[in-house]
């Protein structure tokens, strides 16, 4: 499977996908856009604000991002752990809810192709099976597009519920 980064890299380490989310490093604003009812027809979006910060780890095999979300009603904090496995080209993410930090969400795995990055897993959500699919999109260095969506038929269809648009902080 062919990975590239999405934004270019600047040549110093292996092109074998690692530097795939290193546009990302640094602070953020956030715009979201969250479907109020999940699977259920719904058309109706939260609009809100929030900020992400992004740090490297593990010598570049990985990140983290802290988040403070704006929900409306309560804003929470929020972290992403991404990891980078040279052996398989692919990037693991977990993503943990400050409002219940003693659960890991279950990793999303998979890699980016022609400047799109493509996350999945198989998870549950109300209590029925489903897939997960993140989306990363339209990276620079100024801005990025991530997309959550839920598939409830073995990814035949998909309902994005959650999108965030990034804008670097000056």
């Amino acid at each position: 499977m062919s990975t590239q980064s999405a934004v270019s890299n600047s040549g110093d380490g292996p092109a074998d996908g690692r530097a795939d989310f290193d546009f990302f490093f640094g602070r953020w604003n956030v715009s979201h856009r969250r479907l109020q009812k999940r699977l259920q027809g719904d058309t109706n979006w939260d609009v809100f604000g929030g900020t992400c910060e992004v740090h490297s780890i593990l010598g570049g095999l990985g990140n983290f991002d802290d988040n403070v979300i704006e929900l409306p009603g309560a804003a929470y904090r929020a972290a992403t752990l991404r990891t980078f496995d040279p052996a398989t080209r692919q990037w693991s993410i977990w993503w943990i809810d400050g409002r219940n930090p003693s659960t890991i969400d279950v990793p999303m795995r998979g890699t980016f192709e022609a400047g799109v990055g493509t996350f999945l897993c198989e998870d549950v959500f109300d209590g029925r099976p489903i897939q997960v699919r993140f989306l990363w999109s339209r990276m620079s260095e100024k801005s990025a597009r991530w997309e959550q969506a839920f598939s409830p038929d073995g990814g035949k269809n998909w309902e994005t519920n959650w999108i965030m648009d990034f804008d670097r902080q000056a």
